[in-house]
């Protein structure tokens, strides 16, 4: 298939996840920024207000996690299902069948960057000023890095997920342990210190260290950011390496 046909059919096949999300759906965007909002809330009653967490404008600090998560989140938790979801088309036409993963990823990637928004309303909300500057070069940056970790993640499992169908649930397990393991709920300093070393082992860590760094503090840390496109390349390597071994057999087992 050539490149333009490709591009063409990851850009439909976005357009309709997009329709599918919010088919007769009246608030539409609003869904798209109410979990991780409503979210923030609960957290923010429980460790601010009840168990009384010693942290400065804490619902900011929040949200500037809780959002790259649910993108993370969202395009995980959804692959095992993408390949089955799609089984009419993967069985009738000839396609590459990864652009249905990358559709699905795209899809949540649009909904972040239309809740960037919000991100910026909080910022002045609680007295600050979003950092521009810093934003012009780093949000794209991390938006590559997220995008080709998730589209890794996402394909491995949704390769997988064909041949072994408990992996769905076993992946839902997977991120809660990894919401709760990943600092998007406390920060790095608040860990104890023989467990710091700890932290760069979970994958997820240092993109969203990275993206809470830059949202509130308008820095890019470079420690972080290169963990973090490390951990990118090595999961879309394997990821698209095991979709390639196991993407003939398929159709057969749709």
């Amino acid at each position: 298939m050539k490149i333009r046909h490709t591009i063409d059919l990851i850009f439909v096949l976005t357009h309709k996840e997009m329709k599918i999300r919010y088919k007769s759906s009246v608030f539409g965007y609003v869904w798209s920024i109410a979990q991780p909002l409503a979210f923030a809330f609960v957290f923010y009653v429980a460790f601010k207000i009840v168990m009384r967490i010693d942290m400065e404008d804490y619902a900011l600090f929040l949200i500037a996690g809780l959002f790259p998560w649910q993108w993370f989140n969202n395009s995980v938790t959804a692959a095992p299902m993408v390949f089955l979801g799609n089984a009419s088309i993967i069985k009738k036409v000839n396609f590459p069948r990864n652009v249905t993963i990358l559709a699905t990823v795209l899809q949540d990637m649009i909904h972040f960057v239309l809740s960037i928004p919000v991100l910026v309303l909080f910022i002045y909300i609680y007295g600050h000023s979003p950092a521009y500057l810093a934003w012009l070069y780093g949000i794209p940056l991390l938006l590559a890095v997220q995008l080709l970790m998730v589209y890794g993640v996402a394909v491995l499992i949704a390769s997988i997920n064909l041949f072994f169908r408990d992996l769905e649930r076993l992946t839902i397990i997977l991120m809660t342990f990894m919401f709760y393991f990943t600092p998007v709920l406390y920060s790095v300093e608040m860990i104890p210190r023989e467990y710091l070393h700890l932290v760069n082992l979970n994958p997820v860590a240092p993109l969203m260290i990275s993206w809470r760094e830059l949202i509130l503090h308008g820095a890019l840390d470079p420690a972080s950011f290169f963990i973090s496109l490390g951990y990118a390349v090595l999961f879309f390597l394997i990821g698209h390496g095991v979709y390639r071994s196991l993407a003939w057999r398929f159709a057969e087992v749709l």
